[in-house]
């Protein structure tokens, strides 16, 4: 006879403002109330663009302040572009909010797709996947090693000790974005978990996590132990019409693409949102970032009361 568990449920912080300057009393409410309600975790999105129509805020700044305002939210961000970061500064930074959250913290990694953004940031997008490999390599072992000599061909260090380490041992949880088949493969050999992106359909997921599955029995890896999850842009509204028109001007703005909003969002009333996100649990998700792009703290409380008490993983 088979059985049902919930599955766990997060949700996108509040990140995009319209409006400015940002309301900090809106801020914390949202995120304090996020945990009042059971939400598993809150989600940031990388933030190297700068093309977007809206104000977006540093992830993983805003992840620190969520910190200091909440006490038991795990704090995730789908995902880092690591390759356009210093990853010293990246693991000094990611390692001391670990250390100001006591552990909560989730990192999610990945190479991008936009390789524009590198000479915005002084970079080169040449040897990009080396560059990747290399800056992941380097921030784990500073994470993990005392006295580190790294010797790479990109970054060099000698006797480096990185304190704090993580309060995580050995250290927080990586998770990656990926979308080509070598990046998937990179994310089951290097990586704890796969989270799908928001820009990503159920399609695209299901897919994702059938490379995923055929690599790690191909790796002799337990599939329990590796975490799949997907972020699912969304909207509860039981006017389907005006739902997907608020969602094709919202992607219009933010990624000037309002066609995406029809193939990879999900929108209607709760009971059509339960069945839609139920397609992404029964894919292999066992945590589905919910991400409303509107009306955030209306659209959580429906989200909380309405759609997470009816997602179920069914097992055999």
């Amino acid at each position: 006879m088979g059985t049902e568990e919930k599955i766990l449920c997060g949700i996108i912080g509040p990140q995009v403002h319209r409006h400015l300057p940002i309301n900090l009393e809106e801020v914390q409410a949202y995120l304090r109330r996020a945990e009042d309600l059971g939400f598993h975790s809150v989600w940031v999105t990388e933030q190297s663009g700068f093309n977007t129509g809206a104000s977006s805020l540093e992830g993983v700044t805003l992840l620190s302040y969520a910190a200091a305002v909440t006490s038991r939210l795990r704090l995730g961000i789908a995902v880092l572009l690591i390759t356009l970061r210093n990853p010293v500064h990246l693991a000094k930074s990611l390692a001391s909010l670990d250390q100001l959250s006591q552990g909560r913290l989730i990192v999610g990694v990945g190479l991008g797709t936009d390789t524009g953004l590198y000479k915005a940031h002084g970079l080169s997008p040449e040897r990009r996947v080396a560059r990747f490999n290399e800056a992941l390599s380097y921030i784990q072992r500073l994470w993990t090693e005392k006295d580190l000599t790294f010797e790479g061909q990109f970054w060099q260090i000698r006797n480096a000790n990185l304190l704090p380490k993580p309060f995580q041992k050995p250290h927080p949880p990586i998770w990656f974005g990926a979308r080509a088949p070598a990046a998937l493969k990179r994310a089951v050999r290097c990586g704890s978990g796969f989270i799908g992106a928001g820009s990503s359909s159920t399609a695209d997921f299901k897919s994702h996590v059938q490379t995923i599955r055929q690599e790690l029995e191909a790796a002799g890896k337990d599939p329990g132990e590796f975490f799949l999850a997907k972020r699912v842009n969304l909207a509860v509204d039981r006017d389907r019409e005006r739902a997907r028109r608020r969602l094709r001007e919202w992607f219009g703005t933010y990624y000037h693409r309002a066609d995406e909003a029809d193939r990879v969002a999900v929108w209607g009333s709760p009971e059509e949102c339960v069945e839609q996100l139920q397609e992404v649990v029964s894919a292999g998700a066992r945590l589905v970032v919910l991400s409303p792009v509107f009306d955030g703290m209306e659209q959580m409380e429906i989200l909380a009361r309405e759609v997470v008490p009816s997602l179920t993983i069914r097992r055999a």
